[in-house]
């Protein structure tokens, strides 16, 4: 039986504390559990160790730091181009975030950050000499929404 079935519900109102803020002290998830903080301690050090926790991240303000508008551009390949081979010539593009090798048409969807229109066209063009794109269709976000709380 693997260690991620002995996560309990203790353990799942940790990981929701740390998704909501990654940094919130030990002693204060203590005191939302219930448990002393040497508990809390060893929980998220086993939740570490078995891989539920994965690693810590910060959230950026890509608007403070001019690249505020993000795109999903569907990428078409020509013939029977391999998985790599897509997700190659979409990662060569620094502005690529996620590229999903999907099955049907596209072959492709790649999300984007970018600082405007002109710069997004760039990076359209830049996808497109990548490999043997035939064809691209791009899709601008106007806003999102994500589970935990993020944008």
């Amino acid at each position: 039986m693997p260690d991620t079935e002995h996560v309990d519900s203790v353990d799942s109102t940790i990981i929701d504390l740390l998704v909501q803020d990654g940094r919130r002290s030990v002693t204060e998830i203590a005191e939302q559990v219930s448990l002393s903080p040497s508990a809390v301690k060893r929980r998220i050090d086993r939740l570490e160790r078995i891989g539920v926790i994965a690693g810590y991240t910060v959230v950026l303000d890509h608007g403070k730091l001019g690249s505020s508008f993000e795109a999903f551009v569907e990428l078409r390949f020509s013939g029977d181009v391999k998985v790599e081979m897509i997700t190659m010539a979409a990662t060569s593009v620094t502005e690529v975030l996620e590229v999903f090798t999907v099955a049907g048409d596209p072959d492709a969807l790649v999300r984007v950050r970018v600082s405007g229109v002109q710069h997004l066209r760039d990076v359209i063009d830049r996808l497109r000499r990548s490999g043997p794109v035939i064809g691209t269709k791009t899709l601008m976000v106007l806003g999102a929404w994500r589970r935990d709380g993020r944008a």
